[in-house]
């Protein structure tokens, strides 16, 4: 009987152990890196807000476009990263909204990644009128106005799209994009060209950056368990 209940004890025990080690299939890791432009950065244009008073005065100085937007060390601002293959499973969507603001009579910010079916909330910060048009080609399209005195509208996608462009034709110097994935392993760029992407499970991945001016490019990564694996994205100036 003694035997008999060590032996049990020892089991249990054993069972334990594995039950609190965590599986491969649970273990979380990131993917890093920095997108580049290689060349000369194109002059950035000065946006003229002066046709619209409210928008003139929203700024102390120049405001300049965002189309291609360069920091130090050649960091690439506004690059949408996403993972494209190697996902299994579904992804529900977060019931947080992604925000879009209109503050000072430019889209905030400049390029955004959401889920399909998440929230979208298009805010009108301005005390002006401002016209969302949206422009995807597999969604359905989308355009209503947004006087000074209406200050939340909400949308959401119901279907993979990158990218769709959204523009204010009240004023044309006004645009926007939007990165529709059907997962949550996305991330945009920061003054620095860098992005940071986590919580994917190991596997092998093809990721996408996407640049308004300079398109796409892919490439593979592989992703260890609890690691960080690098990726970077060189665009050349065109």
């Amino acid at each position: 009987m003694i035997g008999k209940s060590y032996w049990r004890l020892g089991a249990l025990a054993i069972l334990a152990a594995a039950v609190a080690l965590p599986s491969v299939a649970s273990a979380e890791s990131k993917v890093s890196g920095k997108a580049t432009l290689e060349g000369d950065a194109p002059k950035q244009k000065r946006l003229r807000m002066d046709a619209d008073p409210v928008c003139a005065g929203s700024h102390d100085g120049p405001v300049l476009a965002e189309e291609v937007v360069v920091g130090d060390g050649g960091g690439l601002q506004n690059v949408f990263v996403y993972v494209k293959d190697g996902l299994s499973g579904d992804f529900p969507a977060p019931s947080d909204a992604v925000v879009l603001d209109q503050n000072g009579c430019k889209y905030e910010p400049h390029v955004i990644g959401v889920q399909v079916g998440q929230p979208l909330q298009i805010l009108n910060s301005d005390k002006t009128l401002h016209n969302v048009h949206g422009m995807p080609k597999t969604n359905p399209g989308f355009n209503f106005a947004m006087p000074k005195f209406v200050k939340k509208k909400d949308h959401q996608f119901d279907s993979v799209e990158t990218m769709v462009g959204v523009k204010c034709d009240v004023h044309p110097w006004m645009s926007s994009y939007i990165g529709v994935v059907d997962n949550p392993f996305f991330a945009v760029t920061g003054p620095d060209g860098t992005f940071e992407i986590d919580g994917l499970p190991p596997g092998e991945y093809t990721l996408v950056a996407w640049q308004e001016k300079y398109g796409t490019q892919e490439a593979k990564v592989t992703v260890a368990a609890d690691g960080t694996s690098t990726v970077d994205f060189t665009f050349k100036a065109s």
